[in-house]
């Protein structure tokens, strides 16, 4: 059976479009129409912009039969999380008090987005203000994972990842500070990329943790993502974190040759869910078989790091929204309202410690990366958790849901180092799990290669939700 358009990849749906057997006003509105069809339900979408991507696709359109064609995005629907400004179009961070903002210029972003010749379908809903992984908002209502709506989709970047896993679009982009790429992407089964700290501007988007925010894409696939994160990512003179460093292309290619996968034997593989440990175990396999080196490693530390990362956000995001505890507690939500408070308690030697922290352990990674190339993790320790959930029980021990869900992730939004999620197989109930990849800094490159290798040699990234 012929796949329908919204089930296909950017990289099959562009070159349909550069050999002009679709139309980005055809591909538009098709996803228009699957947008109205699924957000009522699962509120991916806190804006749709409809005539504003009617109008963009005419135009691709037009300047591709003048033979003008851009490249792999030019008339291919995309989205971007509701925390990047956007020209006219409000951005709401997911916030109440931000619910009638509407910027007068575009993030460094998504106006290169424009100038790739993507089309903006709208913005996507997150975790109020970004500061949180389960995507239930209480202002604007939960986002639904499209795998079984009564779980989460994770966040805080979920609408974003339930928009391309749903094909509401093709790819979307997303906001990082502690896993918030990379746990959607796990929990709904597609691809998420936290590039290395300063690779992509931050210009332009509603910060969070000012030492840990990412910027990144989420997409099918790790090819997919890969043409997003090429649009996107450069020096920008507005990012006062930018940094001029020479973006490497990414040549693909199926066999692994030489490259040296490290697995951790410790922390990564405690206190997981069976299936979860059993999945990512069998991925380690897959790497085998492409003729990687696997090679198992200590990682010392890695609890402390996780605290030093918590304890950095807990004090940055304080100082970010400091204003809006002080002047707008009762507009908040009960979790945002209570780790703003928190962040109030924290004190000046608990963010000198943590920052001490952070640098250390940049050190050990430096050192592991000199003797592999990748790290391969679970993304998360367990699949999607119910909506509403609060606590989770992993080997015998019950702790925070949330605090779980980031585990394996907030410890490289310390250290700045690349990151991917992809999918690597399902759990009993039918839930995605992910892996993650690892590498040094300013390596994406590797970091894609190899999962883009991963999936040319499994079929889970192939499979689409029920909804």
């Amino acid at each position: 059976m012929p796949r329908r358009l919204w089930e296909m990849s950017i990289v099959e749906v562009g070159s349909l479009i550069q050999s002009r057997q679709i139309s980005p006003v055809e591909l538009t509105a098709e996803t228009l129409e699957r947008i109205a069809q699924l957000n009522p339900r699962l509120n991916a979408f806190l804006t749709v912009t409809d005539e504003l991507a009617k109008e963009q696709a005419r135009a691709a359109e037009a300047e591709i039969l003048a033979g003008n064609y851009r490249g792999p995005l030019h008339g291919v629907p995309v989205a971007v999380k509701d925390l990047f400004f956007t020209r006219g179009v409000r951005t709401t961070a997911g916030s109440k008090i931000l619910a009638n903002f509407v910027p007068d210029f575009d993030s460094t972003v998504v106006e290169k987005l424009r100038q790739a010749g993507a089309v903006l379908v709208g913005k996507t809903a997150l975790h109020e203000l970004a500061y949180g992984v389960t995507n239930d908002n209480p202002h604007f209502g939960p986002t639904r994972n499209p795998w079984n709506p009564e779980r989460t989709s994770g966040g805080s970047s979920g609408g974003s990842g339930v928009a391309v896993a749903s094909g509401m679009a093709f790819a979307a982009l997303g906001t990082d500070t502690g896993g918030s790429i990379r746990i959607p992407a796990s929990f709904c089964g597609v691809a998420g990329l936290k590039p290395t700290f300063g690779r992509v501007s931050l210009h332009g988007v509603l910060p969070l943790g000012h030492t840990l925010d990412h910027v990144g894409p989420l997409a099918r696939t790790a090819e997919d993502t890969a043409v997003v994160y090429d649009a996107i990512a450069g020096f920008d003179p507005q990012d006062d974190f930018s940094v001029d460093r020479q973006v490497r292309e990414v040549r693909f290619k199926k066999a692994m040759g030489r490259c040296r996968v490290a697995f951790p034997e410790d922390y990564f593989f405690d206190r997981v869910q069976p299936e979860v440990e059993r999945v990512v175990r069998q991925a380690l396999g897959v790497f085998e078989k492409l003729g990687a080196r696997v090679i198992p490693v200590k990682l010392p530390g890695m609890a402390e790091l996780t605290e030093a990362s918590r304890v950095s956000l807990l004090a940055e995001a304080y100082g970010v929204h400091k204003n809006d505890l002080e002047n707008h507690s009762d507009d908040l939500g009960r979790d945002v309202k209570l780790l703003l408070e928190r962040g109030r308690e924290v004190t000046a030697l608990d963010y000198v410690n943590a920052q001490l922290a952070r640098q250390r352990f940049r050190r050990q990674l430096q050192q592991l990366f000199q003797a592999v190339d990748v790290l391969v993790t679970p993304t998360s320790p367990l699949t999607a958790f119910p909506i509403g959930v609060t606590k989770v029980t992993l080997a015998a021990q019950e702790e925070d849901a949330r605090t779980a869900a980031t585990r394996f992730t907030r410890c490289f939004n310390a250290t700045g180092n690349p990151a991917l999620s992809l999918c690597c197989g399902y759990d009993g109930e039918g839930l995605p799990v992910g892996l993650q990849i690892v590498g040094k800094w300013w390596d994406e490159a590797t970091v894609l290669q190899v999962g883009y290798a991963y999936e040319q040699a499994t079929e889970w990234h192939q499979r689409r939700p029920p909804v």
